[in-house]
């Protein structure tokens, strides 16, 4: 069966294979980026938990310079897999309003909710900043990276986000997509790499690496802390 690349806006048909894991797929992320082309000055933005093992060894690779930024979905009431909308650490919040006015959501319990949202990002963020120093998207070329696109939704909430920053470029970078987040995010961003691009009804980020886990939060910040030390 096969799959599609999207290579700097251009879809191609390839062979389906696999990563063997997130660090491999930094590295192939990173030769893509190379051979497109990479404007400096260079950072590139993980979105915790594994997109930083596959963000590390790319921005490693790229000499540029690593941060985080931490996306939280406003969970629906009563129904915590579902989101209304989502927070950024970087201070954003963007609502679904038609999900809102459809599920009934008074202005109190959107507020609650993302009060309690914020607070969770908020805590998260200060553990990560312990670690690794804060560094600003203005001005420069941001690199956005997750170990995979489901949805997108969640990448549109951090490259919406980032744009308010005022970076000079936005590329979105991840080893594996649905075909859905990619029509999706495609036309938000300068650059889409994605080696790996599936369709059908089910997606999972999980098929695309042999060697597949939950990065535990230790483990993000044991990587956050190595980076900044070099």
């Amino acid at each position: 069966m096969a799959s599609k690349s999207i290579r700097l806006g251009v879809v191609d048909t390839c062979m389906r294979w696999s990563y063997r894991d997130r660090t491999e797929a930094g590295e192939v992320l990173a030769d893509e980026l190379v051979r497109g082309g990479v404007g400096r000055p260079l950072l590139v933005l993980a979105v915790p938990n594994g997109g930083v093992k596959v963000a590390a060894p790319m921005a490693r690779a790229l000499g540029a310079d690593l941060d985080i930024v931490v996306v939280r979905k406003l969970q629906v009431p009563h129904n915590p897999e579902a989101g209304f909308g989502a927070l950024t650490s970087l201070g954003a919040v963007f609502l679904n309003q038609r999900l809102v006015e459809y599920l009934g959501l008074s202005p109190d319990v959107v507020e609650r909710v993302r009060a309690r949202t914020a607070a969770q990002v908020e805590a998260r963020v200060m553990r990560y900043r312990s670690v690794l120093a804060e560094k600003s998207p203005a001005g420069k070329h941001v690199v956005l990276v997750d170990d995979g696109l489901a949805s997108g939704y969640t990448m549109l909430a951090a490259v919406e986000s980032v744009r308010e920053k005022g970076p000079l470029s936005i590329t979105v970078a991840a080893p594996t997509a649905s075909e859905s987040a990619v029509r999706l995010l495609r036309p938000r961003v300068d650059r889409l790499v994605c080696p790996r691009v599936t369709g059908g009804p089910v997606f999972a980020v999980a098929d695309a690496y042999r060697d597949w886990y939950d990065v535990p939060d230790d483990e993000v910040e044991a990587i956050l802390r190595a980076y900044g030390a070099v």
